[in-house]
């Protein structure tokens, strides 16, 4: 038996909730100092990496595990689609910090818990307290507002927000060990990732391999390391509690980035921003209120 088949409770889940979404809060730090790398390639790049980092990582500790997951063809293909849609969140979060849109990357952050709660309830079944319900109509106003203000489709927060949720979801439900799952998933993107890579640098002399620059080139091998790592605490968490809970502990990452888009990049923060963080925040309240009485989000039997 592996040391990722014990059973988490409850406050491990949220301990590794909390570990990931504040990592990912941080990120724009990471991904700003790769700027003068395409996107695409730095997308590819971190597929690369995170596959090379998590083949290791699963050879030296969980390797049946990872051989009886790659010997079952619907497994692969289910992993396979959650390989594809994580891949699409990356790259277009990487677009988004490397073109100035944080803050628009933020609101797909706030936008993907509502996500959370609605894939939760229709395919998990899972149901949520009163005051859970007032926090997700709070948020959903707050949400709602700022899209409406916002003056243009935002298709940076909805990409983002589909498809981490169906993401998400795709996790919930396999329930699978993490890194073994992880390993898996980066396998089968591994392959356009790397052939991206080789195909840039033979047809564009200016987008070598690995740049010029050693520090850059550093920075992209270790985007395997800070990209796994939370996504096996993400991972571990799923297990352990409810889909509806994950979405409002992911507001901590938005919260961070935007922060960090607002007062280190200098990215606007109109009126919108305000009432949309005033909504949200008393949701998040409200919720805080239920989990103190103890009545925890339940999953119907």
């Amino acid at each position: 038996m592996s040391f990722e088949q014990k059973k988490l409770s409850y406050n491990q889940g949220i301990v590794y909730a909390l570990a990931c979404y504040v990592a990912w809060g941080l990120f724009p730090i990471f991904w700003k100092a790769i700027t003068g790398v395409p996107a695409v390639n730095v997308l590819a790049h971190r597929i690369v990496w995170s596959f090379a980092f998590l083949l290791v990582w699963v050879l030296l500790t969980n390797r049946q595990t990872f051989i009886h997951y790659i010997k079952q063809p619907q497994l692969l293909l289910r992993l396979g689609l959650a390989g594809f849609l994580i891949s699409a969140n990356w790259g277009i979060y990487i677009y988004a910090v490397s073109n100035n849109h944080i803050v628009e990357a933020g609101l797909g952050y706030y936008i993907n818990p509502l996500v959370n709660v609605f894939l939760g309830y229709v395919f998990l079944k899972e149901r949520l307290a009163t005051m859970q319900k007032i926090a997700v109509v709070l948020a959903l106003i707050g949400v709602a507002y700022f899209t409406i203000s916002y003056g243009q489709f935002p298709w940076i927060s909805l990409v983002l927000a589909v498809s981490f949720g169906l993401y998400g979801l795709l996790k919930k439900k396999a329930n699978l060990e993490s890194m073994p799952a992880l390993t898996v998933e980066t396998m089968v993107v591994f392959p356009f990732a790397l052939a991206y890579l080789f195909y840039t640098a033979e047809s564009n002399a200016a987008i070598p391999f690995f740049p010029s620059s050693g520090i850059t080139s550093a920075l992209l091998i270790l985007s395997g390391l800070v990209t796994a790592i939370p996504l096996f605490w993400f991972g571990k968490s799923a297990q352990a509690i409810p889909l509806s809970t994950m979405g409002f502990i992911q507001y901590l990452s938005p919260t961070l980035q935007l922060l960090l888009g607002i007062f280190v990049y200098g990215e606007t923060f109109g009126i919108e921003y305000l009432i949309c963080f005033a909504f949200v925040w008393a949701g998040l309240i409200c919720y805080t209120i239920s989990i103190l009485k103890g009545k925890k989000v339940t999953i119907a039997q």
